[in-house]
């Protein structure tokens, strides 16, 4: 799948290989530290769990490298064929931590357990590969992804960023609204004044 810069083109991790996973997220910085595993463990147990086991999640969930896995965890970019980006995208069931916190809950009557509801958590942008497209073009790939897989709602949960403020990855990993905006999502609540829930009904 593709949309916007043909030089890049997306695929479900299954899809993608370990090394090309493993290359995205490198092995300096929060990327390499967290593995795309923030919302999947509980605040409580979060400081126990070693990098390794993180990546041996992240291999488990992705199933990298076998085209026959029913499911996958994300999605991966390619930007004139080099592995560039990675974005989190499944049912909002599956993120325990989200499922537990203020975002996106605050000011919503949601049912915190609707399977039909999908959410895209996390984005990284390989080092060399950022102001590209990357995680513009993964977060429209998104979109075509949970609806064809059957999701009746597609939620994302960016920071609201004012040009005034800069910031780092810590807090740019969650996805921008502005981008959010871009793949056809409307803003539904703002549960704090620095992040937003965004959301594209099926």
């Amino acid at each position: 799948m593709t949309d916007g810069d043909p030089a890049i083109s997306v695929v479900p991790a299954n899809e993608a290989t370990r090394d090309d996973l493993t290359t995205i997220f490198g092995v300096r910085g929060e990327a390499s530290r967290c593995q795309c595993q923030w919302f999947k463990i509980r605040d409580a147990e979060w400081g126990s769990v070693p990098v390794g086991e993180k990546a041996r999640r992240l291999r488990e969930q992705t199933h990298c490298g076998d085209r026959t896995a029913g499911s996958t965890s994300g999605l991966v970019a390619y930007l004139d064929g080099e592995p560039a980006g990675w974005c989190a995208v499944e049912p909002r069931t599956a993120y325990v931590r989200l499922l537990r916190g203020r975002v996106p809950w605050s000011g919503r009557s949601e049912d915190r357990t609707d399977a039909g509801v999908w959410a895209v958590t996390c984005f990284v942008t390989r080092t060399g590969f950022r102001r590209r497209g990357v995680s513009r073009a993964l977060a429209a790939a998104a979109v075509g992804y949970a609806r064809e897989r059957g999701a009746r709602a597609l939620e994302g949960y960016p920071i609201v960023t004012r040009p005034e403020q800069t910031y780092g990855w810590g807090e740019l990993y969650v996805g921008s609204r502005s981008m959010f905006a871009a793949a056809g999502f409307t803003e539904v609540s703002t549960p704090t004044p620095r992040r937003a829930v965004m959301r594209i009904d099926f």
